[in-house]
């Protein structure tokens, strides 16, 4: 492909950027590894942000993924600018205490000023855990 073509379909590409949260463990980095064919054997939970670049047909999606730690779900905030959706990714077979965090982070995020017009797409990760829930289950209030 020339120069000239490669640089065409870039004109014709979609950008979405997208912002990834969910607690620490609950799958983010696997999900975003995943989609982009990448190897799952080191994946390391992300300790701050990390940014990957996800081919999608014809766009390419900017995912944000902020850690979900205690000491970092304070800062998630201020990485939302300028996000066109969010991914919520929750443990579907986690404890009781951390579904309640979840749900808690979940709503939060729902009513801030800068998400809550967004799409949202709620991942229960880990349905194939034994002590997996149903989404309703987890974000029933």
């Amino acid at each position: 492909m020339s120069d000239l073509r490669i640089t065409e379909a870039f004109l014709y590409m979609d950008y979405l950027d997208l912002v990834c949260i969910g607690l620490t463990g609950s799958g983010k980095t696997s999900l975003l590894s995943k989609l982009c064919s990448e190897s799952p054997d080191n994946i390391v939970s992300t300790t701050g942000f990390s940014i990957k670049a996800v081919p999608f047909q014809n766009a390419i999606l900017n995912v944000k993924e902020l850690g979900g730690a205690d000491n970092i779900r304070k800062y998630w905030s201020r990485y939302y600018q300028g996000s066109q959706g969010v991914i919520f990714v929750l443990d579907s077979a986690s404890s009781e205490d951390d579904l309640e965090a979840a749900r808690n982070e979940l709503h939060s995020a729902l009513q801030h000023p800068q998400l809550c017009t967004l799409p949202f797409l709620i991942l229960a990760n880990h349905q194939d855990k034994p002590a997996a829930r149903s989404v309703q289950e987890k974000i029933q209030d």
